[in-house]
């Protein structure tokens, strides 16, 4: 392997930390998977969301760890500039899909499409722009963005896991409807900046 070969460095502790994290969210889709059926009982359905809420809490965490590590540590790869935000982007998109068929949830179809769009929206133009040698990093809202779909997902997973057979705490469902739409509306404000930002760097390169 060559020293500029972009797979150079590739095994390394950021890494191996995204690929734990693709595992945890693949185990946690199984687990809401299992949670919905109607032949899972009451209590082992609680018991299987709390293991969710767990498993989505440690993905989480490995997110902030392996960016801190690879910072820290000078261990930034081009392998980790692609996969890190792909697997992000599966987790997120993924819960927020999966909860979709979870009654109580709080999280209704149309939310999901807005999440998983704007995912896919904002992929897309990074991908135009670098490819072209323009930077397309992410903004402030975009990381707040991140941040608040997280608390959505775990807010969610509680709602559902502290759950009676019969419905949720109606203040718990009020709380999580809170973050939910706030969740919306900043990942909708995220897409529009990214939007914005395409369009003055596409005039600028036009002009």
């Amino acid at each position: 392997m060559s020293q500029n070969s972009p797979l150079r460095g590739a095994l390394n502790v950021p890494n191996l930390l995204t690929s734990l994290r693709l595992v945890l969210a693949i185990i946690l889709f199984l687990v809401i998977g299992i949670a919905q059926s109607p032949e899972t009982g009451a209590a082992a359905r609680n018991t299987l969301y709390w293991s969710g809420l767990i498993l989505f809490a440690v993905a989480a965490g490995t997110d902030w760890v392996d960016g801190y590590w690879a910072r820290k540590y000078g261990q930034v790869t081009v392998v980790g500039r692609i996969f890190d935000p792909f697997v992000d982007k599966v987790i997120i998109c993924g819960a927020f899909i999966f909860l979709v068929g979870s009654e109580h949830s709080g999280i209704a179809p149309w939310m999901a499409v807005v999440v998983t769009a704007r995912e896919l929206l904002v992929t897309a133009l990074r991908s135009f722009f670098e490819q072209h040698g323009t930077d397309f990093s992410a903004k402030m809202a975009g990381k707040l963005k991140m941040v608040l779909q997280c608390v959505a997902v775990l807010a969610s997973l509680y709602l559902l896991a502290t759950a009676s057979e019969e419905s949720p705490t109606a203040g718990l469902a009020q709380t999580v409807q809170i973050i939910l739409w706030a969740t919306i509306l900043l990942t909708l404000y995220s897409g529009a900046e990214y939007v914005l930002a395409a369009w003055r760097l596409a005039k600028k390169s036009v002009g």
